[in-house]
């Protein structure tokens, strides 16, 4: 069965996005420079690995609007994209990209990816909430942080309380990020 991995950039004080989401869409006031790391040859290694070893992708729908779709990378993915969304819409295909709509919730979206990714890793990129959801659930079996030196104060909050018990896998530094996997435990009460 497909390893399911949640992977997703945190400021140091735990926000996935900086504030006034409404003026400034997609990362927020200041939070673009979560994914910074991107710009490096060390990051774009570490995130080409990880998309190596993924068969399927589940995120948001709110992250597929906010990057139509990754319309710019013209199919980047080239794998089967399960986007958890309340609103049907037909599949989408982009290249060797296909985004399956997926209305049943985040469970629903990690069965369907487990299915298309067979062997090879389910890859969960958020936002927030997909990533809270499936963790709360037990759905995750690693957590990949890419921690970022930044303090945003506030925005989208990654933890809103009591979660899985975490143990650590590995560390990565990059220029710009500090990269720790944990496997997911039992959710803490």
């Amino acid at each position: 069965m497909a390893v399911v991995e949640a992977d997703i950039s945190m400021s140091l004080d735990g926000f996935v996005t900086g504030p006034d989401l409404d003026r400034w869409p997609g990362f927020g006031k200041g939070g673009e420079r979560l994914h910074a790391w991107l710009d490096h040859d060390e990051g774009r290694r570490l995130s080409r690995a990880t998309f190596a070893a993924s068969g399927a992708v589940v995120t948001s729908r709110r992250v597929y609007d906010d990057t139509d779709g990754w319309a710019a990378e013209g199919g980047f993915f080239r794998m089967p994209v399960f986007v958890v969304t309340h609103r049907p819409h037909g599949v989408v295909r982009r290249g060797d990209t296909t985004f399956t709509f997926v209305t049943g919730g985040v469970a629903a979206a990690v069965e369907a990816a487990r299915a298309a990714a067979g062997d090879q890793r389910v890859h969960i990129m958020g936002g927030a909430s997909v990533i809270q959801q499936a963790l709360r659930t037990g759905l995750v079996d690693r957590l990949r942080l890419h921690v970022v030196p930044l303090l945003l104060g506030s925005g989208t909050a990654l933890f809103d309380g009591a979660g899985p018990e975490l143990d650590h896998l590995d560390t990565v530094d990059t220029p710009e990020a500090t990269h720790v996997t944990y496997r997911v435990g039992r959710v803490g009460t």
